[in-house]
């Protein structure tokens, strides 16, 4: 077993394919494949089976991988840290980050000061819904990423707080309000946000004994502001999602604050302060100064 199976084990499962990993590893296929099959016969089990359209990670290979990014992680924290020691800063740090929030909102002003102070950091960004980011960091698979908080799973940072907002059609009688209640938009047909938002917006209208009628479950955010503003139904979504020049873009659109007011708080997570590398270490504290 060497480390360089490892890595080519994991980013196997992770790309779900031979080809992908070639490519991002920079070798043949042959040798990702070469590599992946003496792994398993010195293990004696299958890890992947070979589909023609993608890979598929076997049960003990799931198993495995789990301890194989654990191993990878611990020793690319070594490695920095040994970098640190020698007075330079070198390394891959990942980064899991949700919709528009964290992308666009945060990402850029922490990445513009990280990568003034650490140019030797590698960085890469793998982007999904809340529930999956949150997975990525369970997995190893991301070294921090962005949450809505609290999260009591891991180690995090807060960085900023915005509320939920409700979306109406211009020309809806809501629009006129200067806020709007759950029961108020309860009366209109409801486009739920699948894009990590719909954990924190169902549940406030069970607390309050509401139903909302869900008609559309929708993970892109430009759909849902375009189906609202064609008038196919109201929604609630995040402050700092929406684009900022909303108002110009979408002019058919209103967003009201609810009443009474949701707020939501975002930070960065990581599994483990005390394990992280230093590089997630340097990204923490760049986020929290960038976020004051």
């Amino acid at each position: 077993m060497t480390f360089t199976q490892l890595e080519i084990f994991a980013l196997v499962a992770e790309l779900r394919g031979f080809t992908a990993a070639a490519a991002r590893l920079g070798i043949t296929q042959s040798a990702v494949s070469h590599a992946l099959k003496a792994l398993e016969r010195e293990w004696g089990v299958e890890l992947i089976v070979r589909r023609q359209a993608a890979v598929e990670v076997t049960e003990i290979g799931l198993q495995l991988l789990q301890r194989t990014r654990e191993i990878l992680g611990l020793s690319e924290a070594m490695r920095q840290e040994v970098a640190a020691a020698l007075g330079l800063s070198r390394g891959v740090l990942r980064i899991g980050s949700f919709g528009p929030t964290s992308s666009l909102k945060l990402l850029p002003a922490i990445l513009a000061t990280y990568r003034q102070r650490y140019p030797g950091i590698e960085v890469h960004i793998d982007e999904g819904a809340d529930d999956e980011v949150l997975q990525w960091i369970r997995d190893r698979r991301v070294d921090a990423g962005f949450v809505v908080l609290p999260e009591d799973s891991f180690d995090t940072v807060p960085l900023v707080e915005d509320q939920l907002l409700a979306l109406v059609p211009a020309a809806h009688a809501l629009a006129r309000q200067a806020s709007v209640t759950l029961a108020d938009l309860c009366g209109s047909p409801f486009i739920m946000s699948e894009a990590g938002c719909a954990s924190l917006i169902e549940p406030l209208f069970t607390a309050a004994g509401l139903v909302p009628q869900v008609r559309y479950r929708i993970a892109q955010l430009i759909t849902l502001l375009n189906m609202v503003e064609r008038g196919d139904g109201v929604s609630i979504v995040a402050q700092l999602a929406l684009p900022d020049r909303v108002a110009a873009q979408h002019e058919r659109l209103v967003a009201l604050p609810l009443k009474p007011a949701v707020r939501r708080r975002v930070g960065l997570a990581v599994r483990d302060v005390r394990q992280a590398t230093p590089a997630a270490k340097a990204f923490l504290d760049v986020a929290r100064e960038v976020a004051r």
